[in-house]
């Protein structure tokens, strides 16, 4: 049933609704709101992808790497709506006209076609996307491997017949990194620089991405990937979509992504302190960092929003050995069990080599977290390293619930602890999976009622879930 609701303010929005669609697709979670549910149940999004815009795929190609990450136990990807000529085979949204230039009235359906394609196999196999409406390294000539990618792209008011560049105030190229916010496309809205003439052309992309996306209800929407720009950017168009929205009788889950390492700093609270607009929170960028920092960073943002909880995702864990950053495929294997067991609602490998996308020790990790929450619904459990002694840092983390005896430790290189136990009778159960191959360990009874000796069966990464009978 399609209901018409006047749009007034985000927070009006928010509470009518939430509440007419309660139940229904993808909100946060009535029980536990740090996570997600779809149709009421709970549901933990777990991914990895090869790319960051499969919709560009070849369909060939997109399906079998759908079918891999479902296999896998995977069931989220990003989708950034990117059009750059990375792999060769992108398209722009825009139509070429015989003059070569683009017309941005109007559309190029092979673009929509491709996106259409991966929005209804994501469905079909219950695979969820998040959205990324705008990425910054699309419009920017500051990239090795395209140094002309905003020289060529369809906004360039070179490569087009709808404005010029007085009109647009776009200039010719854009040679800075976009951290250096340079680029006026990231500053048309009404708040910023009013330039209703690029504003227009970006109105109507949004409005053909929404076209298509919101006869959809598993995808969640981010305004940007990584950004340190403006807050009124960001605020515009989650307010646009959720209003375009709002037209169709949907309720769409809307976040900003923030650049910043530190989740801290002062841009993530644009995020933080606004629950009435932003229904979940994006922690990415917490993935530059290591170890039991890394920990604490993410227990940080649970505390800021404890007034307030919401699922908190990362789309992006990167850590692969030999990318630029300096991270090793170890990093990006902590990171994804560090953040599964401190309550993160959506983890998501980033591609490759920033991440360990979709490959083998991915899908090693895919498989044995949901070995573990076959015993362990990460739901029902919350981080819980104070009941850990003899721990040396970095050695294991835990989260668990003692009074329902729901105890889930990953070791990321062996290692020995002592668990907690509360006073109990109770003979538990304790099953070991090996993170690294995916499979289950052993498995064996224990005593409840004194502390556990907990040591893991080997020196790599292992997860134990401890259970009562």
């Amino acid at each position: 049933m399609k209901i018409q609701i006047k749009f007034a303010t985000p927070l009006l929005l928010y509470s009518l609704l939430i509440s007419l669609a309660s139940g229904q697709g993808l909100h946060p979670y009535e029980n536990n709101p740090w996570y997600w549910s779809f149709d009421g149940e709970p549901v933990l999004l777990l991914g990895g992808s090869d790319d960051d815009n499969l919709f560009q795929w070849p369909r060939e190609e997109l399906i079998a790497q759908l079918d891999k990450l479902q296999s896998a136990g995977g069931n989220v990807i990003r989708n950034t709506m990117s059009d750059r000529k990375d792999k060769g085979f992108e398209a722009y949204p825009f139509k070429k006209l015989a003059s070569g230039k683009y017309d941005l009235n109007q559309w190029n359906e092979d673009y929509w076609t491709r996106f259409e394609l991966m929005l209804k196999e994501t469905s079909n196999r219950g695979i969820f996307v998040q959205i990324e409406i705008w990425d910054r390294f699309d419009y920017t000539d500051n990239r090795d491997s395209d140094p002309k990618r905003w020289q060529n792209h369809p906004y360039n008011p070179q490569n087009n017949i709808n404005y010029t560049y007085e009109e647009s105030d776009f200039e010719v190229t854009y040679p800075e990194h976009p951290g250096q916010n340079k680029q006026p496309f990231f500053f048309t809205t009404p708040n910023q620089r009013d330039n209703r003439e690029v504003l227009q052309f970006q109105k109507k992309f949004v409005d053909k991405l929404l076209e298509h996306s919101l006869k959809y209800n598993h995808v969640l929407y981010c305004m940007d990937n990584e950004t340190n720009g403006e807050e009124e950017w960001g605020k515009f168009w989650a307010e646009y979509i959720k209003r375009r929205a709002s037209e169709k009788g949907v309720y769409v889950n809307v976040t900003e992504m923030w650049d910043d390492w530190d989740l801290s700093g002062e841009e993530h609270k644009r995020t933080f302190d606004h629950p009435e607009l932003y229904d979940f929170v994006d922690v990415s960028q917490n993935n530059h960092n290591k170890g039991q920092q890394h920990w604490d960073n993410f227990l940080y943002v649970q505390n800021y929003l404890s007034s307030k909880p919401r699922p908190m995702n990362t789309t992006k864990t990167y850590g692969a050995s030999g990318n630029k950053f300096g991270h090793t495929d170890q990093d990006g294997i902590e990171r994804f069990w560090r953040h599964l067991l401190a309550g993160a609602a959506s983890a998501r490998f980033h591609r490759p080599d920033s991440g360990l996308g979709l490959g083998d020790k991915a899908v090693a990790c895919l498989k044995a977290a949901r070995k573990l929450e076959t015993i362990v619904k990460m739901w029902e459990v919350e981080p819980a390293n104070q009941l850990l002694s003899e721990r040396d840092p970095n050695e294991a983390y835990l989260a668990a619930d003692p009074d329902k005896n729901l105890y889930a430790v990953y070791f990321p290189a062996g290692g020995k602890v002592l668990v907690e136990i509360p006073e109990s009778e109770q003979t538990l159960s304790l099953n070991w999976i090996n993170i690294d191959s995916g499979e289950w360990g052993d498995s064996k009874k224990v005593s409840g009622g004194k502390p556990l000796v907990l040591e893991s069966p080997g020196s790599g990464n292992w997860a134990a879930a401890i259970t009562g009978q």
